[in-house]
């Protein structure tokens, strides 16, 4: 077990603490900042109170089921790892270590194309249960051969980030002219690609700088037809936020669609994830399954997100806080701790098994609506 100055780390709010005190100020703050005055990043989190559980008794909850499959694969938990780019910046072996903690688990880890380690020494590191984030670059033949990569490393899905036609304001990284520094980068592309992710320069976030150069912001739902040409593997669609949307995403072909706000890093004062999640799950009609993120921090949270139709939970800055404070331990320790948390809520609400969660298990507070 991961320890601490003070005792045992127990929660994610642990992890988070101690992570704080062994991660460098400009990186922490390029990890847990949002967009502008972070509206959305805090609503995120505060959207989970304004929810309670109505638990059922007299059920037998002697066992406790919390697997999960999706696209024919299966996961120990519905609490995987969201893709968060530059695992190096909090710990020298980045995202394999990441990789073996969500493996310890039987968590998916959505490994983000922005990763400090390659494709093929993460895939040697997980038990499989891997898929591939993506941007949509203006150099398409960066995508294809991620994608190739990815399909001979055996990765199973991938996930395409659509909304970031240009990356949010985040006032912390301006301030801090936050760059990718020393020997970490995105080692997956052409380092001529990522060239400006390099270049510090006070009042501007170097992240931006890049993705204004290199992210196409011109693509439409019409482009979606490119991708699936490009590929074998499901395409994850991860950014949606409207019934219209999951609507278009049904329409064009998408296999899944993501219920995200990007972490509060984008549109600041953009719903909350939870608020849009029921709308999201109601226009897909069981179509596709509807994955989820945004401000969980506890197994209840995840519990709450499963209820209104999510089939699966993802975490971004948690796993990170673990990865920091314990490297591969870190990071089994953050999503078995979650994972247990939800467990204990699923049995004290009366619900054993994942398809037992359903609207039926929250009440609004006052004034309030699901």
């Amino acid at each position: 077990m991961t320890r601490s100055k003070t005792g045992p780390v127990l929660t994610a709010s642990d992890y988070q603490h101690l992570a704080r005190e062994l991660v460098d100020a400009d990186v922490w703050d390029f990890i847990e900042g949002g967009a502008e005055s972070e509206r959305t990043l805090r609503a995120n989190v505060s959207a989970f109170d304004r929810l309670r559980l109505r638990p059922r008794v007299m059920t037998d909850v002697s066992t406790v089921d919390t697997a999960v499959s999706l696209f024919g694969a299966g996961h120990r938990t519905p609490i995987g790892v969201g893709p968060t780019a530059y695992h190096r910046l909090v710990n020298p072996e980045g995202e394999v270590a990441t990789a073996r903690g969500a493996s310890a688990v039987g968590a998916l880890f959505v490994v983000s194309v922005f990763a400090s380690r390659s494709l093929e020494d993460i895939a040697a590191a997980s038990d499989g249960r891997l898929w591939l984030h993506l941007y949509w670059f203006r150099r398409r033949e960066v995508m294809t051969g991620l994608i190739r990569r990815a399909e001979d490393a055996g990765y199973t899905a991938l996930v395409l980030t659509v909304d970031a036609p240009r990356i949010g304001r985040r006032w912390r990284d301006m301030r801090n002219g936050f760059a990718i520094g020393g020997d970490v980068a995105a080692v997956n592309i052409d380092a001529a690609v990522m060239a400006l992710t390099h270049h510090s320069d006070v009042g501007h976030s170097a992240i931006a700088d890049h993705a204004a150069q290199s992210f196409d912001a011109a693509v439409t739902w019409a482009d979606l037809a490119w991708l699936r040409s490009q590929t074998r593997l499901p395409i994850v669609l991860k950014g949606i936020l409207t019934a219209e949307d999951a609507a278009l995403a049904v329409e064009h072909g998408a296999d899944g669609v993501v219920v995200s706000n990007h972490g509060g890093r984008q549109l600041d004062g953009a719903v909350a994830s939870l608020e849009a999640l029921p709308e999201v799950v109601d226009a897909v009609a069981g179509a596709i399954p509807v994955l989820f993120d945004g401000g969980v921090r506890r197994g209840t949270d995840a519990l709450v997100a499963l209820a209104l139709g999510a089939r699966m939970v993802l975490l971004g800055r948690p796993p990170l806080w673990g990865l920091a404070a314990g490297g591969a331990d870190g990071v089994e320790g953050l999503l078995r701790t979650t994972t247990d948390e939800l467990a204990h809520a699923m049995a004290l609400a009366g619900r054993p098994r994942l398809a037992d969660l359903d609207r039926s298990v929250l009440r609004a507070r006052p004034g309030g609506e699901l």
